[in-house]
């Protein structure tokens, strides 16, 4: 492999892991990539070092272009494992490297390295680093995705290296989105973006929209963004900004999650006359079958979604395990702007459903009462209920979407 050129004497020198399937329980069918980025200035910086397993591979790139060895700096812009747990291969080889790091990330390196002769400064939002034509400025992002997470903008280059935010998990042999626009698709990228979204950056809403502000405030010009995953956006970087900013607000489909579990098919077979009843008012629907669906595309399609249903059995007075777990995860994650209901079934006593309602009443969304619970199998009355509850759902759920269109 070979570093690639993405603006004069600038160049992505990560590496692409085309068969990674589970990054730390996040569902990756398309692989991923750990991007950083050689400047090959005056005094030689790089950007990010790259997920251990692939050291060499960043190591092999920058020696494609220049001799690792005379890198004068290392700007760290996150301590996440998959973009530092390289470091200290790479200050073996240069151990008079200059760090440029937050003091959250300094806090951080210091537990996994002995950094007690490493050069190191601290920095903040303003700061400058000059390595020659190109001038580093640094952007404090705490939270995008974790405290100690800055963005590194290369003055000259119009150029913003945004660590997490604005990537994707996608494993290509292009570089860049408009390459993968027109090998692929638009919408595929869009995807790829809305998924990593969901699943890493959803509780962070209100602080995306203010910093994505603060950014723009600052009246730095930007005609390329470079994340430490997937495609550099080169052909449209106003087109990721303009997605963040309407995720951020709550955007969403006129649409209907349906996220289920069974034990004995009554809560599956509930699933029918709910369908039913939704899309005979108008609205879309999908339904997942937890156990039979990665836990991270149950939670993009609930992202997609203006509203969903929780459906579970009852066992042993509980909610059902799936389902729990899957509560859990999307807790964590703090969903907003988001309608829900809940149904199930259970056999000697029921549970699951009243269960359901108080996890959504903690994590204060707006829920539909009076959502169906079957004991064993649903009777054709309470057949007829479910499509009835279904109907009135979407009605509720369309008036609520109505106030973000």
């Amino acid at each position: 492999m070979k570093g690639v050129e993405i603006k004069p004497d600038i160049h992505w020198v990560g590496a692409i892991d085309w068969p990674v399937r589970d990054f730390h329980g996040y569902v990756t069918p398309k692989g991923t990539t750990y991007n950083n980025y050689l400047i090959n200035d005056e005094d030689i910086t790089l950007v990010d070092t790259v997920k251990y397993d692939f050291a060499e591979v960043s190591l092999r790139n920058i020696a494609s272009i220049v001799d690792p060895a005379k890198i004068k700096n290392i700007v760290i812009n996150h301590v996440e494992n998959d973009h530092v747990s390289s470091l200290g291969t790479f200050m073996d080889i240069v151990p008079s490297a200059h760090i440029y790091i937050s003091e959250r990330g300094r806090q951080v390196i210091e537990r996994f390295f002995d950094i007690s002769a490493w050069d190191i400064t601290v920095v903040k939002t303003g700061d400058e680093l000059k390595c020659g034509k190109y001038t580093l400025q640094f952007i404090e992002t705490p939270m995008l995705h974790w405290p100690d997470s800055i963005m590194t903008y290369v003055r000259e280059a119009k150029l913003l290296i945004s660590q997490d935010a604005f990537g994707q998990h996608l494993a290509t042999s292009v570089r860049f989105d408009d390459d993968f626009i027109t090998c692929a698709s638009h919408s595929q990228l869009d995807e790829a973006v809305i998924d990593y979204y969901a699943n890493i950056l959803m509780p962070f809403g209100a602080l995306i929209k203010s910093k994505i502000k603060a950014i723009l405030d600052m009246g730095i010009p930007i005609d390329m963004i470079a994340p430490d995953h997937g495609l550099i956006w080169r052909g449209a970087p106003e087109h990721v900004l303009d997605m963040y900013m309407g995720m951020a607000n709550g955007r969403a489909d006129l649409s209907i999650a349906i996220i289920y579990d069974t034990m004995w098919k009554s809560t599956e077979i509930m699933t029918e006359p709910l369908v039913q009843g939704i899309t005979d008012e108008g609205v879309d629907c999908k339904v997942i079958k937890l156990r039979e669906t990665p836990m991270s595309f149950a939670i993009t399609d609930v992202w997609k979604s203006r509203a969903f249903l929780v459906g579970s059995p009852t066992l042993n007075n509980e909610v059902f395990p799936s389902v729990a777990q899957f509560m859990t995860h999307l807790r964590g994650l703090r969903p907003k702007d988001r309608m829900v209901g809940a149904f199930g079934s259970y056999g000697w006593g029921g549970g699951a459903v009243k269960w359901l309602y108080g996890q959504f009443e903690e994590m204060k969304l707006e829920a539909v009462a009076g959502g169906p619970e079957v004991k064993y199998k649903p009777s054709s009355e309470e057949f007829a209920q479910c499509y009835e509850f279904g109907r009135e759902f979407a009605r509720q759920v369309r008036d609520y979407h109505k106030k973000y269109e």
